[in-house]
């Protein structure tokens, strides 16, 4: 007799809001998507190219919080950076890991080439791609992950609402 066997599994989702990673089952692991701009697009938004260019530690504290999820804060990430650029000049090399770790979550391409070049040859265009990302993503990374999460939960309860009948008027 063979013993019963657990139900099939449920297909996965097919729609994935922006601001959320696809789950690895739904893509092919080959095809990395494009980043949504270009590595030289930094004037097209010209507050996050003046932040990156001003205060790069802001920044990059920034995408750091939203990258880890919130597990680190902006301040923290921040002047670590800034600490590591005082001290060695080389923030580039930490600034790169998370490069990689945003790619990651969002299955990016990497180019134009490897994330450590990238960001030791142009560190304030990166910045301002991994910014201009996150931000096409659907996230304000000036309000920080919490209250991204927060604004998500009340748009997805807002949009399964049924919506409010009124009453007779006499």
């Amino acid at each position: 007799m063979r013993p019963p066997s657990a139900p099939p599994a449920p297909p996965p989702a097919t729609g994935v809001p922006l601001n959320q990673p696809r789950a690895a089952s739904s893509l092919n692991l080959h095809a990395p998507v494009p980043w949504s701009t270009g590595l030289c697009d930094c004037c097209h938004n010209f507050s996050i190219c003046c932040l990156t260019c001003f205060c790069p530690c802001v920044a990059f504290g920034r995408i750091a919080e939203i990258v880890d999820r919130g597990s680190t804060s902006c301040g923290v990430s921040g002047a670590l950076y800034s600490m590591i650029f005082c001290m060695s000049g080389c923030s580039c090399l930490y600034s790169c890991f998370y490069r990689s770790k945003l790619r990651g979550q969002y299955f990016l391409e990497e180019q134009p080439c490897t994330d450590c070049c990238v960001h030791l040859c142009c560190e304030t265009c990166s910045l301002c791609q991994e910014y201009r990302e996150l931000e096409n993503r659907g996230l304000d990374l000036s309000i920080g992950w919490h209250a991204n999460l927060e604004r998500q939960k009340r748009k997805a309860a807002a949009d399964i609402a049924p919506p409010i009948q009124q009453g007779m008027k006499l």
